[in-house]
């Protein structure tokens, strides 16, 4: 069987089963469907066609059929987080002995010290040895996406989100089912565990932020060269380097490889810096954010 075909199937059986909506993932686990529109554009899918990310995911099985039939090139599915009946939320537990990352153990121990009884549930073995924890969510909570905030090589997948579901295949691997599988039950996310993901995160005053170069070096070099883009724009194109680099910092987040707020900040004081006004700049970051992540 193709990959795509155990791609299609897969998330045809998880809508059906589960209700969960999906849309179909390429080998870089990024929406296999481009946009149709033109950079900037605001639409989030009320135009009928397809390409809007996250915006697109349905359990339609016609629906699934003509998104997959569009994108024969995808090879994985994602899983939208947040949407009832479930309003499912992850964790990404990454693991990585060169950057001495381990997720779950930090998950481990900030369950230890909150005095947390994580239950068990629906667990997914990722293709570089980590995991992902899936929950249902209360209907009147949006968990937002968040990159690092509960700990090193702890990522949330929230509202607008998305988790890769298995049996996808990835640009390392296959994304498996680690849990039993005749107990397939996504349970409810302990309460305090709630809390810490929907606690909000401090962001610096405009006025007392360092500049974008120090706002990207704690961000590493992809963080780094997309500010020095936005950095080094000719007049009359800044605003369009803008929306590319946050594109690409999105993509990076959604992969986990970067915090979204700290991406998006760095490329908020490089646009301030090139002299883009405030909210001009804000709406092109949000526009980029939408597509790519689909923040509200």
């Amino acid at each position: 069987m193709s990959d795509w075909q155990n791609a299609h199937d897969n998330a045809q059986q998880a809508a059906e089963r589960f209700k969960f909506e999906v849309i179909p993932l390429s080998l870089t686990k990024l929406p296999a469907l481009k946009s149709p529109h033109d950079k900037g554009h605001g639409c989030r899918g009320e135009c009928g066609q397809l390409g809007h990310g996250i915006h697109d995911a349905s359990s339609d099985p016609a629906r699934i059929r003509e998104m997959f039939e569009a994108a024969r090139h995808a090879t994985g599915y994602g899983i939208a987080c947040g949407r009832p009946p479930h309003h499912l939320i992850g964790l990404d537990l990454d693991r990585d002995a060169e950057k001495d990352v381990d997720g779950v153990w930090e998950l481990r121990r900030l369950c230890a010290q909150q005095g947390i009884a994580v239950p068990r549930t629906v667990i997914i073995r990722t293709p570089r040895g980590g995991y992902h924890a899936w929950w249902t969510g209360p209907d009147d909570v949006k968990v937002p996406n968040r990159a690092g905030q509960l700990g090193p090589g702890i990522d949330v997948r929230g509202f607008g989100g998305y988790l890769v579901g298995p049996g996808s295949r990835g640009a390392r691997g296959l994304y498996t089912l680690a849990s039993d599988p005749n107990e397939v039950t996504v349970h409810p996310i302990p309460g305090q565990l709630l809390r810490l993901m929907t606690a909000d995160k401090e962001r610096p005053r405009k006025e007392s932020a360092p500049s974008a170069r120090t706002w990207a070096m704690s961000g590493g070099r992809a963080l780094v060269g997309l500010v020095r883009c936005v950095l080094d724009a000719p007049q009359g194109q800044r605003n369009n380097r803008l929306f590319w680099a946050a594109c690409k910092a999105f993509e990076h987040a959604a992969a986990g490889r970067l915090d979204a707020d700290q991406a998006e900040d760095a490329l908020l004081q490089a646009a301030t810096e090139v002299g883009l006004p405030d909210k001009e700049a804000e709406a092109t970051l949000k526009s980029a954010r939408g597509d790519v992540l689909g923040a509200a």
